[in-house]
């Protein structure tokens, strides 16, 4: 199975988070046994999903701090969910492409939002964004753009 189809799945268990506010070990099952999931997608799940639950604070705070006018109160749970697989992949996973995780956060907020949240999704992700952390190609990409 694809890396974006793990996000997926991450997404969907991270939006449930956002209203339960638990973790939610029977859906997390449900969601791992997809016939596609290879052993490693489902490592990846199970990590970014335990990873974002136990950083949500930190993962809110800093999305926070980065939305440059809005409040996150008023963040669609749809986007905040996306924003926090987001910020989490680029801020602990180490193998993460910052542009690759902020084009698949795009590619899922255009399937499970609004058509306007994928602008927002990138102007969010795009400030999160530690220049250190790219690439010098990446860096390049992202200058091209913006």
């Amino acid at each position: 199975m694809a890396r974006i189809q793990a996000r997926q799945i991450c997404f969907k268990i991270l939006f449930e988070y956002e209203f339960l506010k638990e973790k939610n070990d029977i859906t997390l099952e449900e969601m791992l046994q997809e016939k596609d999931l290879t052993e490693e997608d489902k490592k990846y799940i199970i990590s970014v999903y335990d990873g974002v639950i136990e950083k949500h604070e930190e993962l809110l705070n800093i999305i926070s701090r980065n939305l440059n006018k809005f409040k996150l109160e008023r963040v669609y749970k749809t986007d905040l969910a996306i924003l926090c697989l987001a910020v989490y992949e680029m801020k602990f996973l180490k193998d993460a492409s910052p542009i690759s995780v902020i084009d698949e956060a795009v590619s899922i907020c255009k399937t499970y939002s609004t058509e306007k949240i994928p602008f927002f999704i990138i102007a969010s992700s795009a400030r999160l964004i530690s220049f250190n952390k790219l690439s010098s190609q990446e860096k390049q990409i992202f200058s091209e753009s913006s």
